[in-house]
């Protein structure tokens, strides 16, 4: 094999890649959020979930993308991990079509699509019709890719040492093993499944080969989803590892499968007598199918197999109910008084989320350790979390039998939940401020650091003074929360005035005097939305509590 044709059939597969991925930005930019969205509304009935993984792969014409979106919609807890398996295996079936697009000889006609597709996409000003012809440069070249694997692959069949390589694979765990090698290599199932269908084609490599190499590429198609879960949660690493288990699964059912009824293989063959492109990728569909239905009724069993892989930590619970709503459940079926009532009880919940996050915030501020960081973060992201399914429960809540004054009361406690999560997104900024000022080794002088922690611990007393106003209605404490408000600001001005001072004689490191500023101003305004928790309920100003 000459050193031209290893370049050309290097080239195709690159040009292959690179149509694939530009087919899939052209329908990403076609369909708007919209995907996102359809994957984010796969309820947890099983069949709509394979049917959206199944739709969403097509249009996006890469399984592991689709894959990639259920990591993180999982990795961010808006969905379940029995949302997501039934996606993953949809997305096993929509990989298919690309094969059985494949399979088609229109190569001839490529140069022309090619061709339509730079017009539409150069010349058009109108974004659908850009997008569409962003989607026929990619198909395009993707047959151009293929095109150019054909012809660079043709001679190596008088190549003996190409054949000599190939003939090793005529063993099936070779073939699974090569499959498994050469997929995760390519990052991609499509790509390897259309080469593996070229090499049949040229007369490479026999059916049977090929289906072994099939049965291994789907389990190398997980590796970009495995390096994907790497910076994720453990819930999103358990999601890659579901893709894992059931391609695994799936792999040893489909070769117990062939082994003892072998005329499978001969009914898919005679399918398409004529064409073994088409018998691969037949067989690549049929088998994605078969995987599904044997395995969509034992998804739990696989779910507990992940969870046993990465067991299920105590604070991984703990999230899991900081997420859901414990109060504003079956609303509509409870007095409208009792509703209510549920709905402030939730909102206190949620209020109690955040102050831990607030605390430890601080802590981490104070005493830094990644673990915190990482606690504070996601604690946030269950408040944010919290915070929508709240704000949809209200939306529920207006449609029952409300008197004037308790939709006063609904409107109220909805204000009341922005500034419950502007406190947390508080907490997120100082650990983040902690993290900046531990990457650059950065630290504050003796007295800022002393000067913050008694501002910090005022605005800890003051949130936790304002939650325990707004469950009870114990307003006889409000001028007690005054107090702490007043002190907060004043605070702020000394000690920004402090800071000044500390600059001018050099007492202080530029970026921690930032830092330092950052976060005072944070605390302060902590304050701000504490009172406006603390006053929520009521019909006082907390800027001028004379006026009602």
């Amino acid at each position: 094999m000459t050193l031209e044709l290893i370049f050309k059939l290097l080239g195709g597969v690159g040009l292959f890649l690179f149509g694939m991925s530009v087919m899939s930005a052209g329908l990403r930019n076609a369909c708007g959020d919209n995907l996102q969205t359809i994957l984010e509304k796969a309820t947890s009935n099983k069949l709509m979930a394979v049917l959206v993984g199944f739709a969403v792969t097509i249009l996006v014409q890469s399984s592991s993308a689709t894959d990639i979106m259920v990591i993180g919609f999982v990795n961010s807890g808006m969905m379940s991990l029995s949302q997501a398996i039934g996606v993953i295996m949809g997305a096993n079936i929509g990989t298919t079509v690309t094969a059985q697009i494949t399979a088609f000889n229109i190569s001839a006609y490529a140069p022309l699509i090619l061709f339509v597709g730079a017009v539409m996409f150069l010349f058009v000003k109108k974004a659908t019709i850009k997008y569409i012809g962003e989607f026929l440069l990619g198909f395009g070249m993707l047959f151009v890719g293929i095109s150019m694997m054909k012809s660079a692959i043709a001679p190596m069949a008088k190549s003996e040492e190409f054949l000599n390589l190939l003939s090793g694979l005529d063993n099936p765990a070779a073939a699974v093993i090569f499959g498994i090698a050469f997929t995760a290599l390519l990052q991609s199932s499509s790509s390897s499944t259309v080469i593996f269908q070229t090499f049949a084609f040229q007369g490479l490599l026999g059916y049977h080969t090929a289906v072994y190499l099939l049965i291994g590429a789907a389990i190398g198609s997980v590796t970009p989803n495995l390096i994907a879960s790497l910076t994720t949660n453990r819930n999103g690493k358990r999601t890659a590892i579901l893709n894992l288990l059931f391609n695994l699964i799936r792999a040893a059912i489909l070769i117990i499968l062939i082994n003892v009824f072998p005329g499978i293989l001969d009914w898919i063959q005679s399918l398409s007598p004529d064409s073994i492109a088409r018998q691969v990728a037949n067989t690549h569909t049929i088998f994605a199918i078969i995987a599904v239905g044997l395995e969509l009724p034992i998804t739990g069993l696989i779910i507990r197999l992940a969870e046993k892989i990465i067991p299920v930590l105590p604070e991984e619970n703990e999230q899991l109910e900081d997420r859901k709503l414990q109060y504003m459940i079956n609303m509509k079926n409870m007095p409208s008084q009792m509703a209510l009532a549920n709905a402030h009880r939730e909102v206190v919940r949620m209020g109690t989320i955040a102050e831990k996050n607030l605390r430890r915030a601080l802590d981490c501020f104070f005493d830094y350790d990644i673990n915190k960081v990482i606690s504070v973060k996601a604690r946030e992201e269950s408040v944010n979390i919290l915070n929508k399914a709240i704000d949809t429960a209200m939306l529920e809540l207006r449609t029952l039998p409300l008197t004037d004054e308790a939709v006063g009361r609904v409107s109220q406690l909805s204000i009341a939940v922005t500034d419950i999560e502007r406190i947390s997104d508080h907490a997120e900024n100082i650990v983040e401020f902690a993290e900046e000022m531990h990457d650059k080794k950065s630290h504050l002088s003796p007295d800022a650091l002393e000067e913050l922690k008694d501002m910090a611990a005022d605005a800890e007393k003051i949130v936790h003074v304002a939650l325990d106003i707004f469950a009870n209605e114990n307003y006889s404490i409000l001028p007690l929360l005054d107090k702490i408000e007043a002190g907060i600001d004043l605070k702020k001005a000394q000690l920004v005035n402090h800071h000044v001072e500390r600059l001018m004689r050099a007492g202080c490191e530029p970026f921690a005097g930032i830092i330092f500023t950052n976060l005072v101003t944070d605390l302060e305004r902590i304050g701000d939305h504490a009172e406006n928790i603390a006053y929520a309920l009521t019909d006082i100003d907390p800027k001028n509590p004379k006026k009602v």
